[in-house]
């Protein structure tokens, strides 16, 4: 049973995250029919859940402060309330739930190895300052592209991924002082970023090496150490 509630949750949180997107992306409408009774549906029904489970919690305080997302999940959205729309993604964090379904203790070892080599590469030449120094200008030029030449938000960062990334489709171009400027931006940062991030790469698996190089030596020594002493006590047990 409990099983099951899980699933039925973690498919409501889809069906609404997938609805939130489209509506961002003018596919449907959530405001109209029929999305606005799917939408409210899933809401009052997390809604009740949420309730429920600080009806039956024993710490109130700590509910609350461990069930943030799913309030703000369940706040009403309509024309007035529009601000509060992007809230409903937070949903997701309910699909969480199924990841007590899988205990392979395997898949959460390499998990956790993963994480650690994520982290020691984004440590590599402070590359993790680079990327949000990056990603920063990486907005403000889209922005200020999206000022200069009169486009949406939305070309204005497709054409600063393509610039920044040196792929340059062509299909949008700047024409104003301030657009060129941020092109000249973007131009810098792809390259810097490339470049060290080839760095990055090169030197995290160098240092790899050389700790894996210094652990064999010093197990070496180890066994010649132990070698010797088995040699000596070998001999005194001789005389």
């Amino acid at each position: 049973m409990k099983r099951l509630y899980d699933v039925l949750i973690s498919l409501l949180a889809a069906i609404s995250v997938t609805m939130v997107i489209m509506d961002y992306a003018n596919t449907i409408s959530i405001d109209k029919y029929p999305y606005n009774y799917i939408d409210n549906t899933i809401l009052i029904i997390f809604a009740v859940d949420y309730f429920v489970r600080l009806y039956l919690s024993k710490d109130k305080t700590l509910f609350f402060k461990n069930n943030i997302f799913d309030l703000l999940a369940i706040i009403p959205v309509n024309s007035i309330f529009s601000f509060f729309r992007i809230a409903r993604l937070t949903r997701i964090v309910r699909i969480s739930r199924l990841a007590k379904f899988f205990r392979f203790t395997r898949l959460i070892g390499l998990t956790g190895k993963l994480q650690k080599n994520v982290k020691k590469f984004l440590k590599t030449n402070g590359l993790i300052y680079l990327m949000i120094v990056c990603l920063a200008i990486l907005c403000i030029s889209s922005v200020m592209y999206s000022l200069a030449e009169n486009v949406s938000l939305s070309e204005s960062f497709w054409w600063a991924i393509a610039t920044a990334t040196t792929v340059g489709y062509g299909d949008i171009s700047p024409h104003t002082a301030v657009g060129k400027f941020a092109a000249v931006l973007l131009m810098f940062v792809g390259i810097g970023f490339i470049g060290m991030l080839t760095s990055s790469i090169t030197e995290y698996f160098t240092v790899q090496e050389n700790n894996k190089e210094d652990k064999i030596l010093k197990k070496l020594d180890q066994l010649e150490k132990e070698n010797i002493e088995l040699k000596e006590k070998i001999n005194k047990l001789i005389k």
